[in-house]
């Protein structure tokens, strides 16, 4: 089993950036396809960003392509999400998400299919 916790959310004004972090706690951490999602007030969860358990292969919303970066650092059992070019809309509570995975290549989109959830962190862009 994964627990997973992150860190990093707050208030940014437009144009600024944010980095969170998602700390996987559990063995094999390679063995975890992991994801970011939002869900802003009144609508329902959306995904952002996901990676592989090897790291090689990404995959982002069109919302966020070319703004958010998702990484890991293996060292430190940590998926990381790189924010710039902050917009309002961006405005949300950020969740990352864990999956055990059999294909160290697979990306996982679907939010229905992770299975270990982190409590959200609040990332709030002013105008």
């Amino acid at each position: 089993q994964v627990h997973v916790v992150e860190s990093g959310g707050g208030l940014v004004q437009a144009g600024g950036s944010l980095r969170l972090s998602c700390a996987a706690s559990g063995p094999t951490f390679s063995a975890y396809a992991m994801g970011w999602f939002r869900q802003a007030p009144g609508k329902e969860r959306e995904f952002v960003a996901a990676i592989s358990g090897s790291g090689g292969s990404t995959a982002y919303a069109d919302s966020v392509k070319g703004r958010f970066t998702i990484s890991r650092d293996y060292a430190k059992n940590t998926v990381y999400l790189q924010m710039n070019s902050l917009k309002p809309d961006d405005t949300a509570v950020y969740s990352c998400a864990a999956k055990s995975i059999i294909s160290a290549s697979a990306v996982v989109t679907n939010d229905y299919e992770y299975d270990y959830w982190a409590q959200g962190t609040q990332v709030t862009v002013s105008s």
